[in-house]
């Protein structure tokens, strides 16, 4: 599957767990829901993503991706350190230019 190279480089930043690199894709002001908590801003965001890497050790494998306009899903078979491993997950985006303004996590 093809896809674009910010969604590409998202996940390629996660498996390589590089935390910042990862942040980098999100906008100044974003905002991420996941296990009912919320981020807000870049660097709430990046140490979100350190601790979580630090905890499950995941690794993305995309399996879908859909976008229409500014709005796009991307479904991934997410693998690590916790119960249920590997589980299929659905990331809502929202997506300003080349850069996630907003991201939901679901199952």
């Amino acid at each position: 599957m093809k896809l674009p190279e910010n969604i590409a480089g998202f996940s390629k930043a996660q498996n390589d767990q590089d935390s910042t690199a990862l942040a980098n894709y999100f906008t100044e002001h974003a905002t991420v829901s996941d296990e009912g908590s919320s981020y807000s801003g870049r660097q709430e965001i990046e140490g979100w993503i350190q601790e979580a890497t630090e905890k499950y050790n995941m690794q993305l494998t995309p399996i879908d991706y859909i976008q229409t306009g500014s709005k796009a899903k991307l479904t991934l078979e997410v693998s690590g350190r916790f119960l249920g491993s590997p589980l299929v997950m659905k990331y809502h985006l929202e997506l300003d230019a080349s850069l996630i303004c907003s991201l939901q996590i679901t199952d």
